[in-house]
């Protein structure tokens, strides 16, 4: 079993000395003394701050931060009004949406409806369940400052699902000159109409990421209910210290130099377990899925018959092991669509959940045609929740008869380096891993990974398959759950078949805080820093 290491890596020593000199730094600034601050360590350090240009999760968390969405999901899974109040017309064809008032934007501007619609297009061209929410849409505009109006071709199930989806590319609402440049180009400044304000002039990749109270934002009057409801902010700064090592944020927890530590490592639980001023919760009851990605565009993965072969090398409970090593926080599933939800099935996984094809990979392999081509996969070692995978699976590839070239990295060059179409050669990929959280992929329209869309417009590695999407097209037109049943089946079915993605078990993950915080919220799509206070 591969254990996580206790001490940083040597490589990882001049990232660590700049953490602790940001750290200590941070906390001896007179700036903090005028108000309350919190101290996150998050999953990962922040560099792409443009939350529709990325599906990183840390992206997605700063967007939080910054930006807000005209509705939201509540913890009973329902959309609620966020920035705006809906009607829908009788035959199913029109959605009306009226923002609320009191909306700014972080400059002092008014949010108008031309902003949102110039915000929901950007998002619709990239995100999956956008981009399917587009195909069904006729029209979409500004009909007056403060209403925005879409029309659909034919009566679509998913649209409030889809504008107010928690997680993954979030519809965040932002001014139109900036919701205006392209999305496969970052935009050039942070300016949204959320809680918090992000401080440029303080933002260091790789060090820390600051947000201020927005001391204009009007929260809603409902309760806070994961991305819903009131978005009260009760501190007055938020910093985001990056720390590449457990053993350094645990202890910085520990000592109180930290506040909040987003992923705890499950080794060292124990000793956090004994300490009385902490507290350790799993945010996100509904977990996590962790998956392999092949690259579709490129040998050997080009090749149906080699991905096959790497598909049945693969061994969900090694990499649980590895990844977790807990039985209390980790789950074998071969479910694409999550165990214990209504589309769950365990048609195609039988080989992956029991973990015996290692001998018909090594067949699958020899018959594939496959000529030696080193396989290229991307190993960030600065991030938990992300360090084992490919470890384990290029173990088992070369196992099974694959030459592997493990490239060591980080997971910021990993999400930048995934958008590159290249060829390995040039700076390219073959595979690499990543975790979802379960709202993401929880029906074939939320599972962005699961398209077949190809070069253009498809996720990183490009699966180009025609029938995934016309069965896509047939989920959103089912007239009953039972059909839906029927055709996640199909679907899951067809995305085996092909290697869409190598589904590698599901997981929890534990957070920690002093308990000097109060009114930590949970969610599908956590941490959320509102409605968090402290005392001092």
């Amino acid at each position: 079993m591969f254990h996580f290491m206790r001490r940083a890596p040597r490589a990882f020593a001049s990232k660590l000395a700049l953490s602790v000199v940001a750290l200590s730094t941070a906390l001896a600034s007179p700036v903090l003394a005028a108000g309350k601050t919190l101290t996150a360590v998050m999953h990962s350090d922040l560099r792409i701050i443009d939350p529709i240009f990325t599906t990183a999760y840390i992206t997605r968390d700063h967007g939080y931060m910054v930006y807000d969405t005209l509705v939201a999901t509540d913890s009973n899974f329902k959309i609620q009004p966020q920035m705006a109040d809906w009607k829908i017309s009788d035959d199913k064809l029109t959605y009306t949406f009226t923002l609320r008032d009191g909306l700014k934007w972080h400059d002092g501007t008014p949010v108008t409806a031309e902003d949102c619609v110039a915000s929901l297009k950007r998002w619709g061209a990239v995100d999956g369940m956008g981009q399917k929410l587009m195909d069904f849409t006729a029209s979409l505009e500004a009909t007056d400052a403060k209403t925005i109006t879409l029309k659909l071709k034919e009566p679509y199930g998913l649209v409030l699902d889809s504008i107010g989806k928690p997680s993954s590319r979030v519809a965040f609402m932002m001014p139109k000159r900036l919701a205006e440049t392209p999305p496969d180009k970052q935009i050039p400044e942070q300016i949204g109409s959320g809680p918090f304000k992000f401080v440029q002039s303080e933002f260091q990749p790789g060090v820390k990421a600051v947000y201020v109270k927005n001391t204009d934002y009007v929260p809603r009057k409902e309760p806070a209910s994961w991305t819903s409801g009131g978005k009260v902010v009760k501190v007055d700064r938020v910093e985001w210290i990056t720390m590449p090592d457990s053993q350094t944020a645990v202890n910085a927890l520990q000592s109180g130099d930290i506040d909040f530590v987003e992923n705890l490592p499950y080794d060292m639980l124990p000793v956090l377990e004994a300490n009385k001023e902490i507290t350790i919760e799993v945010s996100n009851k509904f977990g996590f899925q962790t998956l392999g990605r092949m690259n579709f565009l490129y040998p050997p993965f080009d090749n149906v018959k080699v991905r096959r072969a790497a598909f049945l090398a693969m061994n969900q409970k090694d990499v649980l092991d590895a990844l977790v090593g807990n039985a209390k926080y980790q789950k074998v599933c071969g479910a694409f669509f999550v165990c214990d939800t209504p589309l769950a099935t365990d048609v195609g996984a039988e080989t992956l959940v029991k973990g015996n094809g290692m001998a018909e990979a090594k067949k699958a392999l020899a018959e594939s045609g496959y000529d030696g081509t080193p396989v290229v996969v991307m190993a960030p070692g600065d991030v938990t929740t992300l360090k084992a995978q490919p470890i384990v699976a290029a173990q088992l590839l070369r196992e099974a008869g694959f030459k592997v070239d493990l490239q060591a990295t980080d997971w910021q060059t990993v999400v930048s380096r995934r958008a590159s179409q290249k060829p390995p050669k040039e700076g390219g990929w073959n595979m690499f891993f990543t975790n979802w959280v379960a709202a993401d992929v929880s029906n074939p329209i939320a599972n962005l990974s699961i398209g077949g869309q190809g070069k253009k417009g498809g996720w990183f590695g490009w699966a180009e398959d025609p029938k995934i999407e016309q069965l896509k097209d047939a989920f959103v037109r089912a007239p009953s759950v039972d059909e839906q049943k029927k055709i996640a089946a199909d679907i899951q079915k067809e995305a085996y078949e092909q290697v869409i993605y190598v589904p590698l078990g599901q997981y929890l993950l534990p957070s920690g805080w002093r308990k000097s915080l109060s009114g930590v919220l949970d969610g599908p799509a956590t941490p959320l820093f509102w409605n968090v206070d402290k005392s001092e």
